[in-house]
């Protein structure tokens, strides 16, 4: 399952940050980033997460996006990997520290940055550690302990 959550929650990173229009593209991604990944796994992978073509700005081209419904919209999906990707949530001093499985830290990242927390100065993702910056060494157990609720 962990496997599959980092490759997952990959995928919804990858489609944010880029334009990708085929899965083929997105088989290719996935490699580059190190996942072993067939083209029918990407095609479940994409039924799963809701992901569906839609057209570029420029109206010319296409691209995967995440469809907004209301079950569950692109940040329930984020959160629903990072309650599957994330071990461990340690505090030392104003910095709180996060396991996660391989490759799953940096979308596990955007996810908290996603959550817009006043007292998060900056987030650093590695491959399977984050490191996230409080403003105030007393904010710190308070942050750990919503990303935590998060976990639940």
């Amino acid at each position: 399952m962990a496997a599959k959550s980092t490759r997952q929650l990959k995928i919804l990173e990858i489609i944010a940050k880029n334009d990708i229009n085929t899965q083929e593209e997105l088989v290719n991604r996935l490699k580059d980033e190190g996942f072993n990944v067939t083209q029918a796994t990407v095609s479940r992978d994409v039924k799963n997460l809701n992901i569906i073509k839609s057209l570029t700005a420029d109206g010319k081209h296409y691209k995967y996006v995440v469809q907004e419904s209301p079950a569950m919209n692109a940040t329930e999906k984020y959160r629903k990997v990072f309650r599957n990707t994330v071990i461990s949530i340690r505090t030392a001093e104003n910095l709180i520290v996060l396991k996660t499985e391989e490759g799953g830290a940096n979308a596990a990242a955007a996810f908290i940055d996603k959550l817009n927390y006043e007292e998060v100065i900056g987030v650093i993702a590695g491959d399977n550690t984050i490191f996230v910056a409080v403003d105030h060494v007393d904010h710190a157990e308070r942050v750990a302990d919503m990303l935590d609720d998060i976990l639940r």
